[in-house]
């Protein structure tokens, strides 16, 4: 898993339909209303995110790294 940024996340989630749900402080919740799941993104500017969260949130999704990698 490569190191990535919030706002990369984001991108990703929302192009497989993920919409942006609400905003507490530095954190977004992304809502997906057809699979009825919805994941929270940490928006820390010039940070990345760690890997191992990064996965958890993927996972949390839906998705594998392989999915991330191939789709993005």
């Amino acid at each position: 898993m490569p190191q990535v940024t919030a706002r990369e996340l984001i991108v990703f989630l929302c192009a497989q339909g993920f919409i942006e749900d609400r905003q507490s402080g530095s954190h977004l919740t992304l809502w997906h209303e057809t699979r009825r799941i919805s994941v929270t993104v940490p928006v820390h500017t010039g940070c990345d995110v760690g890997r191992g969260l990064a996965i958890r949130i993927l996972k949390d999704a839906g998705f594998s790294v392989e999915d991330f990698l191939q789709l993005r």
